[in-house]
């Protein structure tokens, strides 16, 4: 699998398929449930249980698992088992980097950044 910054470039200037739109659509769906980011932010880490990441999130035990279920069926969330215990993690390096980026641009929304205007 090729590192998160090297797919940046596989697509260029190619329209997006309709099936890539509804499939995008469906992604950031799922992060518009502040508890769902939650999850992924305290991810961010490394893998933890159920439990934990409820503690840590606020959550009850039966709603981060509800939530966690949504985020492994779309694949923003990875499992292994451990013995009896199910350990949650971010599927790979795209979910840490499209975190970071939605907090950056939310930064420099907030700061009125913009890149420059080319001429």
């Amino acid at each position: 699998m090729p590192e998160a910054g090297v797919h940046a470039g596989f697509h260029g200037s190619e329209p997006v398929a309709r099936h890539e739109l509804i499939a995008i659509a469906e992604l950031m769906q799922a992060l518009s449930a502040p508890s769902r980011l939650r999850l992924l932010y305290a991810l961010r880490d490394g893998e933890n249980g159920v439990g934990d990441l409820a503690e840590e999130t606020g959550m009850t035990p039966s709603a981060a698992s509800q939530q966690l279920r949504v985020l492994r069926h779309l694949r923003f969330v990875a499992t292994r088992r451990d013995g009896r215990s199910i350990l949650y993690r971010l599927h790979d390096d795209h979910v840490a980097v499209l975190l970071a980026e939605a907090r950056n641009h939310l930064e420099h929304a907030a700061h009125g950044w913009a890149d420059p205007v080319p001429s």
